[in-house]
């Protein structure tokens, strides 16, 4: 099985670019999916945020608030490496599992793991190859000021908080660029997913 990184700026249309993937007959695994599964109420995951940093990380239903929670650490470096600590590892070994399960599903098949900070996180030595959906970041900007109803001034912090997507693209070995039609991101997906498979065929023969 051969298994692939998938990752992207803000507000690139990863999760756009990941469907026209699943419908080519990837199957994928979200781990902002997993990082909710780690942390549901009763989880030993949810019990240590809330040691860390107090019953405020809960919502009124006793669920992580997890927008007040981005805005706690958002800034403060100490706080974000307390709360990637206790969440990461919860979720590669959910991944780990997804991982196996697939493996036994689809041995030959290819699968592609969603990680929005896969670089920032140090994951990306992991997988066979990362694929990246990019967008300049002028486009991000905009996209992010429409989509979440901030200004500019806020959608710069929330770019400046990642890796650069100039530098992220300089480190994939597939690029999709989502800025234009979605005709064109088509076609890339298409010449993307061929390549992959030719690895999983290179893969497999080994």
């Amino acid at each position: 099985m051969l298994e692939v990184g998938l990752t992207g700026g803000i507000a690139s249309g990863k999760s756009t670019v990941a469907a026209m993937f699943v419908a080519l007959g990837a199957h994928l695994v979200d781990t902002d999916v997993l990082a909710r599964q780690a942390v549901e109420p009763g989880s030993p995951g949810l019990a240590e945020i809330v040691a860390a940093f107090g019953p405020g990380a809960l919502g009124p239903d006793g669920r992580l608030d997890r927008r007040g929670l981005r805005a706690l650490v958002f800034g403060d470096e100490t706080a974000r490496r307390r709360l990637n600590a206790i969440v990461h590892p919860r979720v590669r070994e959910l991944m780990s599992r997804e991982l196996a399960r697939w493996r036994e599903i689809d041995p030959e098949g290819i699968v592609l793991v969603d990680v929005p900070l896969l670089f920032e996180s140090g994951w990306a030595g992991r997988f066979a190859a990362v694929v990246l959906v990019y967008v300049p970041r002028a486009v991000q900007i905009e996209r992010l000021m429409k989509r979440d109803g901030v200004s500019r001034t806020q959608a710069e912090a929330a770019l400046a908080a990642q890796m650069d997507i100039e530098q992220k693209r300089g480190l994939a070995q597939f690029v999709v660029d989502n800025s234009g039609p979605i005709t064109d991101t088509h076609s890339q997906v298409r010449a993307v997913w061929a390549g992959l498979c030719a690895l999983a065929g290179a893969a497999s023969s080994r």
